[in-house]
């Protein structure tokens, strides 16, 4: 009985089940429940239960350490990923975490026909296979039942709706020991009305919103939404609301901007009683306007300052190591047209909280072209080589590449601690 809590400190909890160890722990029940003052809770076998939440699986060691209690997935496939050796519901487990398992509503955007009745008898069928498979996890906090699907579909169109419920009622048949939720595109009085017209087995809503975090309790109070609600995701604000160049290039939030949207997001949803918890995304990285915009994480693996932020915002505790964080990036290029061939001069200023060595990397890049919607996977734009002049420092000099057309200049910065920061600013090349 001493071996399971013994492998779980060490992070090799998954090895119990893989190996025999010990017999398997059992299913939790989850329910949610209206506290005595008012505000909304979870329950996991009649214990009020905290949801600190990450959305994504990747990093999961780091997101237990910075005081996150469950993440969030979006298909059932990634349940079944391998996290270290072991199964993604397993490392969760092991690690003290709960998962949000998403089930992924195919959205009419993307080419599904809600009137094929073979396809969407082929969806249920998906949905009760996995739905069987991982029921008994004791890891599972609840189901999420689509994600965005009214995306590209008309709001007054029942049809989606209609097979939403159905979905609903399958998994809680199928499982009738967790709740089970869908997640709206930012949310909008309408599709919340949708919802309580065509959605009776719904338990709670879950909505992605980015800029205009602060105001869902509007929202909410102005569609009647009186039931629980988690923040599926949150974090800066989107492609799809900051100012553009006038070559239609996004301005992505800088550093600093990004950590106080996270925190000011965050603050003001879990204070309004129907909210049950909050996830900010993405807890890994990901290409999505930029390789930067949304990942709290680098692709070589480092933390930015929002991982902190947010580690901060769970337990009251700053880790103890931060990373750094960028003031201001400046150059002449930046927001401009631009000759090619031409030489800038570029200039970060950060600070380092512990005043760690700083090491600074500087690439220009093409402007992507390959943008989705709905954060489909994008292609990542080309690095344009011989663009940095010299040594790399804060301060360098960029010489512009020869090809016209849309770029950006980056720089990110590290610690040697496993943290770092990023910033850019796009430019235009013109034609010679």
């Amino acid at each position: 009985m001493l071996l399971r809590p013994f492998l779980q400190r060490l992070g090799l909890g998954g090895l119990l089940v893989a190996f025999g160890a010990v017999t398997p722990a059992v299913a939790t029940k989850v329910t949610l429940a209206q506290a005595a003052d008012g505000r909304w809770q979870w329950l996991r076998d009649g214990a009020p239960y905290a949801v600190r939440g990450v959305s994504g699986h990747q990093f999961l060691e780091q997101a237990a350490a910075c005081g996150a209690t469950t993440i969030r997935t979006w298909g059932a496939e990634s349940l079944d990923d391998e996290v270290d050796g072991v199964n993604l519901l397993d490392r969760a487990h092991a690690l003290g975490l709960t998962v949000l398992a998403g089930l992924w509503v195919q959205h009419p955007a993307h080419g599904f026909d809600y009137r094929d009745a073979a396809k969407v008898e082929k969806q249920r069928e998906e949905f009760r296979a996995a739905v069987r498979k991982h029921r008994g996890h004791p890891a599972l906090l609840a189901w999420g039942v689509g994600n965005e699907a009214e995306l590209g579909a008309e709001v007054a169109d029942d049809r989606l709706w209609q097979e939403l419920e159905v979905l609903l009622r399958l998994v809680k048949t199928e499982d009738p020991d967790h709740p089970v939720l869908t997640v709206l595109a930012g949310g909008s009085v309408a599709a919340i009305h949708q919802l309580q017209r065509h959605c009776p087995s719904l338990d709670l809503l879950g909505i992605n919103v980015y800029g205009w975090a602060p105001v869902v309790s509007h929202l909410l109070d102005d569609s009647g939404w009186n039931r629980p609600l988690l923040l599926t995701e949150f974090g800066p604000r989107g492609q799809w609301e900051v100012l553009h160049t006038p070559w239609n290039a996004p301005i992505e939030p800088g550093s600093v901007e990004k950590v106080m949207t996270y925190v000011a997001s965050h603050r003001a949803v879990s204070s309004d009683p129907r909210c049950v918890g909050t996830f900010c995304f993405t807890w890994g990285y990901k290409q999505e306007a930029t390789a930067t915009w949304f990942g709290m994480f680098l692709s070589s693996g480092e933390k930015t300052p929002i991982v902190d932020a947010m580690a901060h915002e769970f337990t009251g505790r700053w880790p103890a190591n931060r990373s750094p964080q960028i003031y201001s990036l400046k150059s002449a290029l930046a927001l401009d047209r631009v000759p090619a061939g031409t030489e800038f001069t570029a200039e970060a200023n950060a600070n380092d909280p512990e005043n760690d060595t700083l090491s600074y990397d500087w690439q220009v890049v093409a402007e992507s072209t390959d943008r989705k919607t709905g954060g489909a996977a994008e292609a990542a734009p080309p690095v344009i080589p011989d663009c940095i002049v010299g040594a790399p420092g804060p301060k360098v000099t960029v010489r512009t590449p020869t090809q016209p057309g849309a770029y950006r200049l980056f720089v990110t910065i590290r610690d040697g601690q496993g943290g770092a920061c990023t910033e850019n600013v796009p430019f235009y090349v013109l034609p010679k």
